[in-house]
């Protein structure tokens, strides 16, 4: 059994929650249920959980503030938010699961499973990636947290050279000749990867624009990069490509 506390100040939320673990996710045992972060603070200190359903936005005390009160964080948590694309896209960048309300059944069920089956064990290093990325949002962090079969890997953004598409998954060309597969699409990647100069130049290939050693003109073209990989350019892609090349960035 996974031991859970959910945390969310809307009662009907939280009930919602309470009623889909308990229809869906047996192997879920709540041990507590807090309308506020402060009562949540005093009750996972003591209850010690597993897992921690979080809302993000609660008045007095949002999710981020409590998680900074109890660090360092030994728990799993899954998010739960109706909004605020920032912290989307924040939790995101740090390989963090969460979950949009009103919650589905099926996706809180696939959340459950992830820490069920420890295929994203928990690595201290996605809470700081998560909070030094809210805390200053103009400055992007180097690291991004990446989940792969063998667990969770940070890497620096400025040694990947391209990403490519592979089904559900996504490989990385890295720098000194390394790949890296992880358990993420490239749709996925792409968003990690915003705000940096990385660019979508074919619908199976995400380049690093700083890596571009040679375009080859075609009528999509290609790209050769800095270690020599070639990877092809669609036509559609092109002109945005180019333009990003003139820019310079």
């Amino acid at each position: 059994m996974i031991k859970a506390v959910v945390v969310d100040d809307e009662t009907y939320a939280c009930q919602a929650l309470l009623t889909l673990l308990e229809r869906y996710c047996p192997e879920v045992s709540v041990e507590a249920a807090c309308n506020s972060a402060k009562d949540a603070a005093k009750v996972i200190k003591e209850l010690k959980p597993q897992l921690v359903f979080l809302d993000i936005e609660m008045p007095h005390m949002n999710g981020f503030d409590l998680l900074e009160i109890l660090a360092p964080i030994d728990f799993h948590v899954v998010f739960t938010t109706s909004y605020d694309q920032y912290a989307i896209k924040a939790i995101r960048f740090s390989a963090l699961d969460y979950l949009l309300k009103p919650i589905d059944m099926k996706e809180l069920k696939a959340a459950v499973k992830k820490v069920e089956e420890k295929l994203t064990p928990f690595f201290p290093q996605q809470m700081d990636i998560l909070l030094s990325k809210l805390h200053q949002p103009q400055l992007i962090a180097n690291r991004i947290a990446l989940p792969t079969m063998e667990g969770l890997q940070i890497i620096a953004v400025d040694t990947i050279i391209c990403c490519i598409a592979n089904s559900n998954y996504t490989t990385l060309i890295l720098k000194e000749k390394q790949k890296l597969i992880v358990s993420r699409t490239l749709k996925e990647i792409e968003e990690k990867l915003e705000g940096y100069p990385f660019l979508r130049v074919h619908h199976s290939y995400l380049a690093n624009l700083n890596e571009i050693r040679k375009y080859t003109l075609g009528e999509g073209g290609s790209l050769v990069m800095t270690d020599g990989y070639e990877i092809d350019v669609s036509r559609t892609r092109k002109e945005m490509l180019l333009k990003r090349l003139q820019a310079g960035k």
